[in-house]
């Protein structure tokens, strides 16, 4: 249960925290998204990643690494792509 918004409480099922966690640390979605995706706080969230880390660090640090690993290789991607455009000419 958490204190939502406009002081009601609201009862997540664990399911339902433990999906909103995943897809934070797996796939990268925001903590703002999924906060307005499920009608709940992002400050809701952040309290529910502190209580729950892992042990090669918190779901933050691995979420923010991810969505940095993956715009480092659209990076590669790209440049890889003119590097080979310009091996054409």
């Amino acid at each position: 249960m958490y204190l939502g918004f406009m002081g009601t409480f609201k009862f997540i099922p664990k399911e339902i925290k433990e999906q909103i966690l995943k897809r934070i640390k797996e796939e990268g979605v925001t903590v703002r998204s999924a906060a307005e995706e499920h009608g709940i706080s992002t400050k809701t969230i952040y309290n529910w990643m502190r209580s729950k880390t892992v042990s090669d660090g918190s779901i933050l640090e691995i979420s923010r690494l991810k969505r940095e690993n993956k715009e480092l290789l659209e990076i590669i991607g790209e440049l890889t792509h003119e590097v080979k455009k310009s091996k054409k000419k």
